[in-house]
């Protein structure tokens, strides 16, 4: 590949995972845990989804088991840093509710097949496609690539894709080009969530990224 040239999907990962090496994602100790972050996480710092997560962990309710018998009002103090707390205290009542009444427990209902997990996930008021395919990914451990702000900051400058491109399009766009593999999806992700956080910010540092040599638009910025 010459510098220079147009970078292939598989080979911007590849990039990636050599600047960086294998990120070890998602931060978790059990599916609960991811669950309750992949909430969390809305329109919120990692640094503040975490220390809401400590606030859990210390009450002894980071479990879905754990929220669905929290009193509301003790659930939204604990989640407090993560900001939006009501709502998001109202989806983890509303998500655990629903997953005691018709599995028993969240380990029965991540073994539903992917596609109709999916479709359970999004009649959930308040998941929404990227906290279910992080669900599926992440806590299910099945091949579904997540789009995230991140992911389309940096096709979009990396390769000019068009950033408003609806989020089944836009992930179709990337597994399409990789092998389907939960594994590489994960860490695909993550490698694109480090680049957005040290270069591709709102304001993108393009001295120093890994593959700004291959970007369109740190190629224009170079001239």
């Amino acid at each position: 590949m010459q510098r220079g040239s147009t970078l292939c999907v598989a080979g911007l990962y590849l990039v990636l995972r050599k600047q960086h090496g294998h990120m070890g994602w998602w931060p978790a100790d059990t599916p609960d845990e991811i669950v309750i972050g992949a909430v969390l996480t809305q329109q919120a710092s990692w640094r503040n989804v975490e220390r809401a997560l400590n606030n859990l962990g210390t009450q002894g309710r980071l479990s879905i088991d754990g929220i669905n018998r929290m009193r509301t009002a003790d659930l939204e103090r604990c989640i407090r840093p993560s900001g939006f707390y009501r709502r998001k205290a109202a989806v983890l009542k509303g998500f655990a509710s629903h997953v005691i009444s018709v599995h028993g427990s969240l380990k029965m209902m991540l073994c539903v097949d992917a596609t109709a997990l999916r479709k359970e996930l999004l009649s959930i008021r308040g998941i929404g496609p990227q906290t279910a395919d992080s669900i599926i990914l992440y806590a299910a451990g099945r091949p579904v690539f997540v789009i995230d702000a991140y992911t389309r900051r940096i096709m979009s400058r990396v390769y000019g894709i068009d950033g408003a491109m609806g989020y089944g399009e836009l992930q179709q766009y990337m597994s399409s080009r990789l092998d389907e593999s939960a594994e590489l999806y994960n860490d695909f992700h993550a490698q694109l969530v480090e680049l957005g956080k040290r270069h591709c910010k709102t304001k993108p540092l393009c001295n120093g990224c890994p593959v700004m040599s291959y970007c369109l638009h740190g190629r224009r910025n170079a001239k």
